[in-house]
């Protein structure tokens, strides 16, 4: 079993930057692909960027450039640094895991999901 709890939203503007945190519990948090996703209301879940335990990366085409994921396994920690943040941004985070070797960017193949937070980019 593994407990994710994200922190780090807020409302910010035009622009300004972010730092969203997901902090989990488990003793093998190194060996999980982890992944953010992203729901805005009246619309689906969606992929953001997800890290596999070996540092691989993926990211949806609108973040590129903007958002960078990283991870601390020392600290069972996994990050996401939001950058020259829109409007369109705005959106519950949500910080899952699973326990596979590949990368998921879909929500089915995630076991394990936080409680979220918000992130809204006022204009």
């Amino acid at each position: 079993q593994v407990q994710l709890v994200e922190s780090g939203g807020g409302l910010v503007q035009t622009g300004d930057s972010l730092r969203l945190s997901c902090a989990a519990s488990g003793r093998t948090f190194s060996r999980y692909a982890m992944a953010w996703f992203r729901q805005a209301p009246g619309k689906e879940r969606e992929f953001v960027a997800a890290v596999g335990w070996r540092g691989i990366t993926y990211y949806t085409d609108s973040v590129k450039g903007r958002f960078d994921i990283s991870r601390d396994n020392g600290k069972n920690t996994m990050y996401l640094q939001m950058n020259s943040l829109k409007p369109e941004d705005t959106a519950v985070y949500y910080c899952a895991a699973d326990s596979t070797y590949f990368v998921p960017t879909t929500a089915a193949e995630y076991d394990y999901w936080g409680q979220g937070t918000q992130v809204t980019v006022s204009s």
